[in-house]
């Protein structure tokens, strides 16, 4: 059996994609998540074969979900499914480790052919996604010298961002990740200055533009 745990933060979307994945019958779901950092803990105590997570959600989003899940269990794969089909957010999840991208858009039995050619170690990605074309927008990437802070960012300072992004004060920030409030604030200080930001309004903004979040409540 393909073991299987669905990430997304509507728990309509999360019933209709075990419905359609459990009509297989060697595939299982074995938990569900409603939010980024839930999905990475679920994945951290279940080590599922495969973790399906939606692009945008609570918490942290899908792109950040799968380096984390790519450093915590090296055998789970990850099969991204989104609404966007630009070059920029499929290269940013392939980049970070997704063997599958399928847009919401796709046909059921695209989502069900990522699953299977993730197993099999393969890359998947749904039409009208073009593999060429994001090999070659890699190739692009690797070659550039530009220098992006935000590569320069730890894991948990990455959090910080996309949580404080959400308008969460320090202290909701520290319950979320389970840790206190001044370790919240001296990882929020850091990022702050390695991205050259000095206000919460800059802080969103930089999220919204560089399409971490979609939107920031």
């Amino acid at each position: 059996m393909i073991s299987i745990i669905l990430a997304d933060d509507h728990q309509i979307v999360r019933q209709g994609l075990r419905t359609l994945l459990e009509s297989q019958p060697d595939f299982r779901i074995i938990a569900e998540a409603a939010d980024g950092l839930d999905a990475v803990r679920m994945v951290e105590k279940h080590k599922p074969d495969i973790l399906v997570t939606d692009m945008m959600m609570g918490g942290i989003n899908g792109i950040e979900v799968t380096k984390q899940v790519s450093r915590l269990s090296m055998n789970t794969r990850v099969v991204i499914l989104s609404m966007y089909k630009t070059e920029g957010y499929v290269t940013e999840a392939l980049r970070a480790g997704a063997k599958g991208y399928v847009l919401k858009e796709s046909c059921s039995e695209d989502l069900v052919r990522a699953v299977r050619e993730a197993i099999a170690g393969r890359r998947f990605l749904a039409p009208p996604l073009s593999e060429q074309a994001i090999e070659v927008y890699i190739q692009k990437s690797q070659r550039s010298n530009s220098f992006d802070p935000y590569e320069t960012l730890t894991t948990r300072e990455r959090e910080v961002l996309q949580l404080a992004a959400q308008n969460l004060t320090n202290a909701q920030i520290a319950e979320r990740l389970f840790i206190s409030r001044r370790t919240v604030e001296i990882h929020r200080s850091n990022m702050m200055h390695k991205l050259g930001l000095r206000t919460s309004t800059q802080l969103v903004h930089y999220v919204l533009e560089r399409g971490i979040l979609q939107t920031a409540t």
